[in-house]
């Protein structure tokens, strides 16, 4: 692909925001066509509706942001993010037991959607190269089966319509894209498609809390407590900017969220596998009206096999491949998928080779969240990977069960399995001969029996000490 002219990208959220800045590397001009009005600030907009609920900047995916834009990582610390280490700075209920604080290997930033959004969008359009066209919806796209030239775009206020040539489209557009719309109407066939959905919802609430809180007490993620046959709930509190918790409860098809303020606590109390979480918010102020949606199925999109993909148009971001955001996969691979496009556009690859260095990167994120989500009762599965389906899965789920009861004793164990969860080692790497003679070899300290959480820790949020003496 030679120097481009002019770039589109559609869609101006995080993974649209860093394609742009990538293109401005290798385009003469680069624009972003977004239906919202994109806010002055950390803000929320309906296109992000998930927005409210807890997300995670994996180390890799933090590491890959700053490679692309220095200095954001700090930025976000800056205004109030937090830097969660793991596993030594949360605790964590795993479906086999409490898991140890180790000393952390990898990290997370952990801090609002909103203001993630806007550190990096800032730092993108601080440089001007990037021209952002607000209120446009993609009304179609320009071009024919073979080649994509441009995008139609609406004036959602005046309702008019326009053409808008390029070289290259991006569609960043996220889950809601109308990219099987915008290439029926180009006489293009879908591409092939994998979905994994557990019927995951979410409810979330900010609370004030407790001083001192948020910089000097733990993450906290209480997850599906083992339960054969019946839905799967979870609970994080995450320490957030502006002295808060941000406070997510979650369930897979089956279970029912709490549909408003008075239930929110008696679910984290009842539904949960510890009363951890409800015992946090108890006695803090609630900020916030309770948040729900239901948008957490695992989707991804094969553009890369398509025989007739038309040149022109690359897929990234949700669009691409959308992950059930408990896993916090989602804003790393947005990350990792602009990485690749700067490195394909740099090599002069083809369109379809730019694909396939896309596609390549989300597959590791993919398999990690859609194996788990496969795995929970009423999972709705229409999938051809063959990693999620057949009669090996089954072995699969038991050896990912001996991997959790192993690495929440083992710290070298644990520190492997933490390592491809932050997507900074490979999938692969769970089946190295390395880590098999860990499983094996590593002496396992005492399982313990309830939360490792210090005195200290406890004063600073006043709760009486939790049983957790370790346990042979």
């Amino acid at each position: 692909m030679s120097r481009l002219t002019h770039a589109i990208v559609m869609g101006g959220g995080l993974a649209g925001m860093l394609a742009a800045h990538v293109l401005t590397r290798h385009a003469g001009s680069v624009t972003v066509v977004e239906r919202d009005a994109l806010p002055d600030g950390p803000g929320h907009r309906r296109g992000v509706p998930q927005a409210h609920h807890a997300h995670l900047l994996w180390s890799n995916g933090a590491r890959v942001i700053d490679e692309l834009l220095p200095g954001t990582t700090d930025r976000l610390l800056g205004a109030g993010a937090r830097r969660i280490g793991f596993q030594g700075e949360q605790v964590t209920l795993t479906v086999k037991g409490w898991q140890h604080r180790f000393p952390p290997t990898q990290f997370a930033i952990v801090c609002t959607r909103p203001l993630l959004d806007w550190i990096i969008r800032d730092q993108v359009l601080r440089a001007g190269d990037v021209d952002v066209r607000q209120g446009v919806e993609v009304a179609a796209l320009c071009g024919d089966r073979d080649r994509v030239t441009g995008v139609r775009v609406r004036d959602v206020e005046r309702d008019e319509t326009t053409d808008i040539d390029a070289d290259l489209v991006i569609d960043a557009t996220g889950r809601a894209s109308g990219l099987r719309h915008w290439l029926s109407a180009l006489d293009v066939p879908p591409p092939e498609m994998d979905v994994v959905d557990a019927g995951i919802g979410y409810a979330t609430r900010l609370f004030a809390a407790p001083p001192g809180a948020t910089t000097a007490f733990p993450a906290v993620n209480v997850g599906a407590f083992h339960r054969a046959h019946e839905p799967g709930h979870f609970g994080v509190v995450y320490p957030v900017e502006g002295d808060r918790w941000l406070v997510t409860l979650s369930c897979t098809r089956g279970g029912v969220l709490p549909a408003h303020e008075d239930d929110f606590q008696a679910f984290a109390r009842s539904r949960l596998g510890h009363p951890l979480v409800a015992d946090l918010i108890g006695s803090v102020e609630p900020l916030t009206p309770v948040f729900r949606s239901h948008s957490g199925a695992n989707r991804r999109l094969y553009p890369e096999r398509h025989e007739g993909w038309p040149d022109g148009l690359v897929v990234v971001g949700d669009s691409l491949t959308a992950f059930n955001p408990v896993y916090g996969h989602g804003m790393s691979s947005a990350a990792r998928c602009a990485a690749a496009l700067d490195r394909a556009l740099a090599s002069g690859g083809t369109t379809r080779r730019t694909q396939e260095a896309i596609g390549a990167v989300v597959d590791d994120p993919w398999v990690l969240a859609a194996s788990k989500d496969a795995a929970y009762v009423n999972c709705r599965m229409r999938a051809s990977d063959p990693r999620l389906v057949g009669e090996h899965t089954r072995q699969q789920r038991m050896f990912a069960d001996a991997i959790i009861d192993k690495s929440i004793v083992a710290p070298e164990v644990c520190a492997v399995v933490t390592d491809v969860i932050s997507l900074s080692a490979g999938y692969a790497e769970l089946g190295s001969s390395r880590f098999l003679s860990l499983m094996h070899r590593e002496a396992s300290c005492s399982k313990l029996t309830g939360p490792p959480l210090r005195p200290e820790e406890l004063d600073l949020v006043r709760l009486p000490a939790y049983e957790s003496v370790p346990t042979a």
